[in-house]
């Protein structure tokens, strides 16, 4: 049997992170890449893993993965989730550093990984069968909702690019699968988008029972993974019981609503 393996982006933390340690569970080789050198290195020191520090908003840093990738090995999935938001301010008060800064590492990044990768792609596809790629998108890209203008534009763009590079490859044994979450209790994704207000930053979670895990996203992008190759999971959304949805989260226990 052939081991397969993977390149998971924004592997430093949170969704990515998790998703390094659901692949190596379920027997991939896995590539970690990120900015932040120590974190992967205790990544890589947990999980067994590989780790290549690149920053992909950085045209000469992406070449220079792909040809650390090609001299390494066979590349048959990327996973894409870096990416992140800034801001929650109305579009008219909205910064336009953060809005280009959003586009640059949820959409622009997302081309480069794509265009650098697909020869490898293509590659691992004629060797071993088939070849897989997988976007972490959000529910964001789906429903618009006020203060979040910047991050549903970045997000649908991604989203997007995601459903045009699935028709691209038609004809192709090549899987595009889309996982766009809802509400997702990582450690840093909040803390960022609000300028890293701890206090702000877990309000935002506060009375809700039992938000989406990173290692929840993690175990769903596995599944896509490791599916028959004839299967392709063109887009999963996934969100907490709690958030019915994007705009309607409960606060407080979930309890059944009982008759008299």
């Amino acid at each position: 049997m052939v081991t397969r393996r993977a390149v998971v982006t924004g592997a430093s933390t949170g969704i990515g992170a998790a998703t390094v340690r659901a692949l190596r569970a379920s027997g991939w080789d896995v590539v970690g890449v990120a900015r932040r050198e120590d974190r992967l290195a205790a990544l890589v020191a947990e999980t067994g893993a590989s780790a290549i520090v690149c920053d992909l908003t950085d045209s000469a840093g992406v070449e220079a993965l792909v040809s650390e990738l090609e001299s390494t090995g066979p590349v048959h999935a990327i996973v894409q989730v870096a990416g992140g938001a800034r801001g929650t301010d109305r579009i008219e008060d909205g910064s336009i550093d953060d809005w280009q800064w959003m586009y640059e590492v949820n959409v622009l990044a997302t081309q480069r990984l794509v265009a650098g990768l697909m020869p490898l792609l293509r590659r691992a596809a004629e060797a071993d069968g088939h070849a897989d790629t997988v976007f972490v998108t959000s529910t964001a890209a789906q429903v618009a909702y006020p203060g979040g203008g910047g991050y549903n534009a970045a997000k649908a763009a991604e989203a997007m690019l995601v459903r045009a590079l699935r028709q691209e490859l038609n004809g192709e044994p090549i899987r595009v699968v889309e996982v766009a979450p809802g509400m997702v209790h990582t450690e840093e994704f909040t803390l960022n988008r609000l300028g890293g207000d701890r206090v702000a930053a877990e309000a935002v979670y506060a009375g809700v029972e039992e938000p989406l895990q990173a290692s929840d996203v993690a175990d769903v992008i596995a599944y896509a993974l490791n599916a028959p190759g004839r299967v392709n999971l063109d887009l999963i959304t996934m969100r907490p019981v709690a958030q019915s949805a994007q705009h309607l989260l409960a606060r407080g226990p979930l309890s059944p609503r009982l008759e008299d």
